[in-house]
């Protein structure tokens, strides 16, 4: 069924409270922060969910955004929050006015799709425009809210942190910077949540990674860094004993562990030779994996140490790239999809145990697949959304067994994000849409499934998608998204531990002047890129 905004509900959404939206507080079976607790991708919730579905079957409710994004929904009680953009920036040929760029915050009932109400964020300028190979790829939305069952924290980049209540009561906000990483790509890292602080990696607006008060918006501290460019991942906590969590990233070249008190650095491993760190790090106790983008660069590091423990506590490394989705571990085997494959490894080697060609799956081609969704696991099934919406189901295993390709629209949209389970639903968007899967106990016609549209198509290779948006939440409707990825990531000289410019994360960004985003030979090309940013230390303040 299709559950959708008229005017009069809009206007009244945005006027106010609709109704009152009782405390929550997070428990188990929510999924209240990009991939779930603690962001490993696994959910805890006991609801069973199909194996297969399609635009007709076992599609629960479908409820249109107010634009696009592709950041992720959390759930939270009967609540699903999602964030979006319109105004700007939705066809790469007639981007528009970039001063008429807004954020919304949306929240929809999880049982009905029902939207309880949306709130708008005009954009803080200047913001980076429409251009190029970076922005014009994942548009102005990309960071997943968080939430602590009390109040909804949503990161816009140069637009700020901003902290709601549940009933979209806005709390406060603050800038955490306003700098350009000299590609203009921006950043995508997800907020996370310790103790009584919220912790952003604010990698292109400042090079930093900051704890922001939860009651009062206050900074509690900052860390600065120049390895910070070319990290897009969101970091995990990892409990060591009752006395010590550390705050673990994967950045190019390394992997960090903070103490996320202070932000300080207690130790650090070298773990590849990638000049880049797109996906987010998965941890089983102490152990944390960790795969970089491309060039490729994978690790086994075991937390909790002091210093240089590149030496002691690296288990293992390997060649394998994550390219930009993050993996996920099922207490035996990891599941990395890359470049439409989904490959095996055992954790023990980082050896590769099996692969599986994803039928229909974009391939990639240069940085030009938009696969951004991260695979999970959810009632002891793999589940991963490619960017033309394509849902493979797996089960688990050595082998890893296909169980179904489905669909929950026939429509070329693009999908960004990666799913959300929570009550026996799976939540996916698009940037058109929010859908909600479910067993419903339908019988599923394949023929509905048999959509040929490919991942570079869906959307016209933009953020905005072909066609209108349609009524639903307000905002405009996506346009005609064409552009997006076309240029390789350059080699590049500068390795990593010469600080300053050749080092990770100087002046050319990770890799140096010649690496990752840097100027000659760098990510895009072109020659060399003005960065006007002051120099910071390579790492943050250490704690050792």
């Amino acid at each position: 069924m299709n559950r959708r905004f008229n005017r009069g509900w809009r206007l009244i959404a945005l006027g106010g409270l609709l109704a009152a939206t009782p405390m929550l507080s997070v428990s188990a079976d929510d999924w209240n922060r990009f991939r779930g607790p603690n962001g490993s991708g696994v959910s805890d919730d006991g609801g069973s969910l199909p194996e297969q579905w399609s635009p007709k079957a076992n599609v629960a409710w479908k409820t249109a955004l107010p634009g696009a994004g592709v950041s992720s929904p959390i759930v939270v009680g009967d609540r699903v929050f999602v964030t979006t953009y319109s105004g700007y920036g939705l066809d790469r040929q007639d981007p528009g006015d970039i001063n008429d760029l807004v954020r919304h915050l949306v929240c929809v009932d999880l049982q009905t799709g029902e939207p309880v109400w949306q709130k708008d964020v005009p954009a803080a300028q200047p913001e980076d425009p429409y251009t190029g190979i970076g922005v014009t790829a994942h548009g102005y939305a990309s960071h997943t809210p968080v939430s602590d069952g009390k109040n909804v924290y949503a990161y816009f980049g140069k637009s700020g942190l901003h902290a709601f209540d549940l009933d979209g009561n806005p709390l406060w906000n603050v800038p955490l910077g306003k700098e350009s990483d000299p590609w203009k790509w921006g950043s995508s890292s997800s907020p996370i949540l310790f103790e009584d602080t919220v912790i952003v990696t604010a990698s292109a607006e400042s090079q930093a990674i900051v704890a922001v008060d939860k009651a009062t918006g206050k900074e509690v501290w900052r860390q600065e860094a120049e390895a910070l460019d070319g990290m897009w991942g969101t970091p995990l906590l990892v409990q060591i004993d009752d006395q010590r969590t550390d705050l673990v990233m994967s950045v190019p070249k390394e992997v960090w562990g903070l103490d996320p008190r202070t932000g300080k650095l207690r130790w650090y491993a070298a773990t590849s030779d990638a000049e880049q760190a797109h996906s987010s790090a998965v941890a089983d106790g102490h152990r944390v994996f960790a795969f970089t983008g491309r060039g490729g660069g994978s690790a086994s590091v075991q937390a909790g140490g002091n210093g240089d423990v590149t030496d002691s506590q690296v288990d293992w490394t390997g060649r394998d790239s994550a390219r930009f989705g993050s993996p996920v571990f099922d207490g035996k085997n990891l599941y990395l999809v890359a470049g439409g494959v989904l490959t095996v490894i055992d954790p023990e080697t980082g050896d590769k145990v099996s692969q599986n060609r994803l039928e229909g799956a974009s391939r990639g081609g240069g940085m030009g697949s938009q696969d951004y969704g991260s695979p999970i696991i959810a009632d002891g099934k793999l589940i991963y959304v490619n960017g033309s919406g394509q849902a493979f189901v797996y089960r688990l295993g050595d082998e890893a067994e296909l169980l179904g390709v489905n669909r929950v629209t026939a429509d070329a949209e693009t999908f960004g994000g990666t799913p959300a389970v929570a009550q026996g639903r799976l939540l996916l968007r698009s940037n058109k849409h929010l859908y909600c899967v479910s067993d419903e106990n339908e019988t599923v016609d394949p023929a509905d499934n048999a959509v040929e549209v490919a991942a570079a198509d869906a959307g016209g290779r933009g953020p905005g998608g072909r066609g209108p948006g349609g009524p639903g939440f307000g905002g405009r409707g996506p346009g005609d998204g064409r552009g997006g990825f076309g240029n390789r990531a350059g080699g590049g000289r500068g390795g990593f531990g010469g600080g300053g410019r050749g080092g990770a994360g100087g002046r050319g960004g990770a890799g140096g002047r010649g690496g990752f985003g840097g100027g000659r030979g760098g990510f895009g090309g072109g020659g060399e890129r003005e960065d006007t940013r002051p120099d910071r230390p390579q790492r943050p303040e250490s704690a050792f």
